[in-house]
């Protein structure tokens, strides 16, 4: 219908104004931003910037105060009322929560990694007893761990792989779905300088695969060259957003972190170190 906007070209993300409160602080402050489809973007910001309550906007498990005009503060994929079951297939999470949901010592922590990548299909967090698992089921398994290099976690219980590999097992599972965009939290938590960057190299292939990648960090280094948009938060709000030429620049990230920060780009990637003064220098 002419005048009505295609839903592939509509964005991925888009807050206008979203504020969220809790124990009576705004841990999101009126925040106001879109993530288009094909935009590879990075929200950066220092702990308490906000950043954790914007995963949990698209997760559910935070709401927006209703805005005074009747506006929605929420839109995703152009809809500001979503199924949850429904939105999983066609925007993948992968955050610290699940993280912790699937890996952290509990019972949910023994399942094979085949199963942690089918649950993503049933929308739970394991195989729940009666589920209908078909062969088309474990075909989509198979070839999300194959994307991101996991066949050989197939058969191995997610509480006995290292962070990186149950990392890799989780993106699969979020990937099973094929959606259009896929978020990551802290992607790069507990992995030391080699996973790191063994990881960093999936997350860059699936970019250039055409999933749509959003990296909610606070390590510069976690940012792949194919990103090519930056949001700095700040106190629940966005400090400045641009290109990330524009944006990745020592003044703005000593601004936003409160601190002087030196900034390094090396072969597409950036590094930051605090330059604080030499004590008697």
């Amino acid at each position: 219908m002419e005048g009505v906007p295609s839903r592939q070209t509509e964005p991925v993300l888009k807050l206008v104004d979203a504020t969220v409160v809790k124990n009576g602080v705004r841990v999101l402050d009126r925040l106001t931003m879109t993530i288009r489809a094909g935009e590879h973007t990075a929200i950066l910001g220092p702990n308490g910037a906000g950043k954790t309550s914007l995963i949990n906007l698209l997760t559910h498990q935070d709401r927006a105060l209703a805005r005074d005009d009747g506006a929605p503060p929420v839109e995703v994929f152009g809809d500001s009322r979503w199924n949850i079951f429904e939105l999983r297939s066609r925007l993948g999470v992968v955050s610290q929560d699940l993280h912790q949901r699937f890996v952290a010592g509990n019972s949910e922590g023994s399942i094979r990694g085949e199963d942690a990548v089918l649950s993503g299909l049933l929308s739970t967090y394991g195989i729940v007893r009666h589920a209908r698992v078909t062969d088309a089921m474990r075909r989509r398994a198979a070839d999300a761990l194959a994307r991101t290099e996991a066949t050989h976690l197939a058969e191995k219980l997610l509480n006995e792989m290292s962070t990186g590999e149950a990392r890799r097992v989780l993106i699969a599972r979020a990937l099973v779905t094929t959606p259009q965009a896929l978020v990551l939290d802290e992607p790069t938590a507990g992995l030391d300088m080699i996973a790191r960057r063994r990881f960093l190299e999936h997350v860059s292939r699936i970019a250039r695969e055409g999933t749509t990648i959003i990296l909610v960090t606070h390590h510069v280094e976690d940012i792949i060259p194919e990103v090519d948009h930056v949001v700095l938060l700040r106190a629940g709000r966005v400090a400045v957003s641009g290109s990330k030429a524009s944006i990745l620049t020592s003044t703005h990230l000593s601004t936003v972190f409160d601190a002087p920060v030196e900034l390094q780009a090396v072969g597409g990637h950036y590094y930051a170190q605090a330059g604080f003064p030499v004590e008697g220098a």
